[in-house]
């Protein structure tokens, strides 16, 4: 079993990378640990979860609510949960922020750990210690930052996952490109989504370089002072869409991101806004959107990225450099009515 360790300012994570979920006895006592999934995954894997004690939750991000915490919350305490219980959240995005989130305010804090089982999962949300729920329309507006002890990456549970989840994720690999990584956005260029689906090697790399940029993004940065906001290219617009249209994370983010090259270009004379559109197109992922223009600038003044009455946003220079800029409420209001 191969573990690779990273050190955050006060916790650090195991990686178990391409590993099966069978490996999960050893690194947490199956008699303490309660497993958190979705009707989705428990139903295409039930033999994976046998033995495990289970708390089974409805899929979507329209349930990663307060209500949903609080029905966990009362599972654990009529399973006697205590302190020394281990939470593994066993799911796509919507599961290990619930998880997290849980095992952060259940008795002031458990140990937790994740099985990521969507590519958007495996890539971006399990990794960095955010963990959040929804308020209304406001994305991940109540959540704490603190790391898991572990993740372990089963690629087994990819083979039952929707073309339409594939393609949620590959918006995250697409942004981690252009914000930090060429080379890679040359590959994704050359290749396709059948290219990764159906060489598993070519899958395992690209998740595994995604996970190893993403962490240390966050090592450098944990709280988000600085680089860690980069990540959050395409998703300052992407958020405000994604909850008023009932779009799913990676088409928000794919048109979010598609505005922010064109913001790019009047305030960083960023020229690649055609082949950045190209490659999310390829990926089958959405580029331009009708919208109203106001209703989404309300939400996204609300975004947690504001600063008195600024909003730092992420733009590019070129593909594989993102820089973070500084733009005034009121100017920003006037660029997105000008999309």
């Amino acid at each position: 079993m191969t573990k690779r360790t990273y050190k955050f300012s006060n916790a650090s994570t195991d990686f178990y990378l391409a590993n099966g979920i069978s490996h999960l006895k050893k690194i947490t006592d199956i008699k303490a640990t309660v497993l958190i999934t979705d009707e989705h995954v428990y139903k295409a894997h039930a033999k994976r979860f046998k033995g495990w004690d289970t708390i089974v939750l409805k899929p979507g991000e329209e349930f990663k609510i307060q209500e949903t915490v609080d029905a966990v919350v009362e599972q654990l305490i009529a399973m006697e949960a205590d302190r020394k219980t281990t939470l593994v959240g066993v799911g796509g995005g919507v599961i290990t922020d619930i998880t997290g989130y849980v095992a952060s305010v259940y008795m002031r804090g458990l140990r937790f750990g994740f099985i990521p089982t969507t590519v958007l999962a495996l890539v971006d949300a399990s990794i960095g210690g955010k963990n959040g729920i929804d308020v209304g329309v406001y994305k991940n507006m109540v959540g704490v930052i603190r790391q898991p002890a572990f993740i372990l990456h089963d690629m087994g549970f990819l083979n039952s996952l929707p073309q339409v989840e594939w393609e949620n994720g590959f918006a995250e690999i697409i942004k981690h490109a252009c914000i930090k990584d060429a080379k890679m956005f040359a590959e994704l260029e050359k290749n396709s989504l059948k290219t990764y689906q159906g060489r598993q090697k070519s899958i395992c790399e690209l998740i595994q370089r995604n996970a190893l940029l993403k962490t240390k993004v966050v090592q450098k940065d944990e709280f988000e002072n600085g680089e860690r906001r980069l990540l959050n290219f395409g998703h300052t617009l992407g958020h405000a869409l994604e909850n008023q249209y009932e779009l799913s994370h990676g088409q928000a983010i794919a048109i979010g991101m598609t505005y922010a090259c064109h913001i790019s270009e009047q305030l960083t004379g960023f020229k690649q806004t055609e082949k950045v559109i190209s490659v999310l197109e390829k990926y089958n992922l959405p580029t331009y959107a009708a919208f109203d223009k106001q209703k989404v600038f309300n939400v996204l003044k609300m975004d947690k990225k504001r600063e008195k009455k600024e909003m730092n946003y992420v733009l590019l220079e070129k593909i594989g450099k993102g820089v973070v800029k500084s733009i005034s409420l009121k100017q920003l209001e006037k660029i997105i009515q000008d999309l």
